[in-house]
């Protein structure tokens, strides 16, 4: 799959009858790209309670959430990483600014690059193209397709280093599947 490519999405539920039956099938309704960093993210689906309903049959791609979601939520994303670039006049605290979000009680470290953020969740990812450099506080962790991490609401920030001028665009993207379970105790 090409960079910016739509991605199918296929949802499945019960109708009246109790049947299983495809509720959504098609490119996703959310996609999101920031025009600051490139960053392009698709929500597919998204709960808001946990337990899960699991009755609906509205889309819940369409609900329009951040990177800090509600306290009792889940949420499946891909997203896309170009290169960082220059982000030296952004501000170590650019993402936590923009997010409208207070540091969380206990300690937590100063970010170390603008794109610091922190969920108040649980975070699986794979990465399933590319490379991408994971920063945590005083940490950086090479990824590469196929690998996977698991962040359990720590500080951390993906950057990927300037390609060389020849290598096509999607070989200098790094593309994540992510998901999200947002923890009610913090």
């Amino acid at each position: 799959m090409s960079a910016g490519q739509d991605i199918r999405r296929v949802v499945t539920g019960h109708d009246e009858t109790g049947k299983a039956v495809v509720l959504f099938d098609g490119p996703t309704p959310a996609k999101f790209t920031r025009a600051d960093t490139g960053v392009t993210a698709r929500l597919f689906w998204h709960t808001d309670s946990i337990p899960v309903d699991l009755t609906g049959t509205s889309d819940r791609a369409t609900i329009k959430i951040g990177l800090a979601m509600p306290a009792t939520a889940s949420a499946f994303r891909i997203v896309e990483f170009p290169p960082t670039g220059d982000v030296s006049k952004l501000g170590n605290d650019f993402y936590i600014r923009e997010m409208h979000t207070q540091r969380p009680r206990g300690k937590r470290r100063p970010s170390r690059h603008p794109f610091t953020h922190f969920t108040n969740s649980i975070d699986y990812a794979v990465v399933v193209s590319g490379e991408i450099d994971m920063l945590l506080d005083d940490t950086e962790i090479h990824l590469k397709t196929g690998d996977v991490l698991v962040q359990q609401g720590t500080n951390h920030a993906g950057s990927i280093a300037a390609p060389s001028p020849a290598a096509s665009r999607s070989s200098r993207l790094a593309r994540t599947i992510l998901w999200l379970i947002s923890d009610p105790s913090r």
